[in-house]
């Protein structure tokens, strides 16, 4: 589902542009040396064609390309609210690249807020130098993502513990695990533990919610939980 003239775009007429990108600042925005050569030589942009370019919290203009490489604007900043209530869905790492398509396909469902969550049982346990690394990877993840999928807002994306997350990010979540509720509309922040469950301690105290019948992978259980509450934010009055 890329950018068409359907009525998909009503409402949201930067969807019609032929790319997207993002910005630092939307009153003078400049290309990075990567996002030109990915209109340029990659998706082989001519001057003529609208870009949306973002800074991704809710504002974006239209551009285009200019003679030289750069951006030429052809409108003015606008900016769209933040999606609410905020969707948050933190999860175990799993082993090797199922941590980057969970978290691209959280952006592309419209999840806020993702955290890479250390557990009592994760296998995966980067320390602090690697953690930092990733978290690097992740927020080229989510730009990468938001801009193929056309989102103005950049999901937040963090590493960290239960614990150390418990008192802001995680606040009010429920964990998702077998015998649990359904997922219901007031659900804004679900976790995913690791393959081998969440602890007695880690469930003490949390409403569960279960996400199917069947034995899920935790990357698979995390896009299903963001999908879950992003379909009600969707369909909300």
């Amino acid at each position: 589902m890329g950018s068409d003239r359907s009525a998909a775009t009503d409402g949201h007429p930067w969807r019609l542009a032929s790319a997207q990108v993002f910005v630092e600042d939307l009153g003078t925005p400049e290309l990075t040396d990567a996002d030109a050569h990915h209109l340029e030589r990659v998706l082989r942009i001519s001057g003529d064609e609208q870009l949306c370019v973002s800074d991704g919290a809710g504002g974006w203009r239209m551009c285009e390309l200019d003679s030289a490489g750069g951006l030429r604007a052809a409108g003015e900043p606008q900016w769209v609210d933040r999606p609410q209530p905020t969707l948050t869905v933190g999860f175990a790492a799993p082993k090797g690249e199922r941590t980057e398509w969970a978290v691209r396909k959280l952006t592309e469902v419209g999840v806020d807020r993702i955290a890479v969550l250390r557990t009592e049982r994760s296998v995966v346990r980067w320390d602090s130098g690697r953690a930092e690394r990733q978290l690097s990877k992740m927020h080229r993840w989510v730009r990468e993502s938001a801009r193929q999928c056309r989102r103005l807002w950049l999901p937040e994306v963090t590493i960290g513990s239960m614990a150390d997350l418990a008192g802001s990010l995680l606040a009010g979540a429920v964990l998702a695990d077998a015998g649990g509720r359904r997922v219901e509309p007031g659900d804004h922040t679900i976790l995913v533990g690791p393959e081998g469950g969440w602890t007695d301690e880690e469930r003490e105290g949390r409403d569960l919610v279960a996400l199917g019948e069947h034995v899920l992978r935790t990357e698979t259980a995390a896009v299903l939980a963001g999908s879950a509450m992003a379909s009600f934010r969707l369909w909300r009055d």
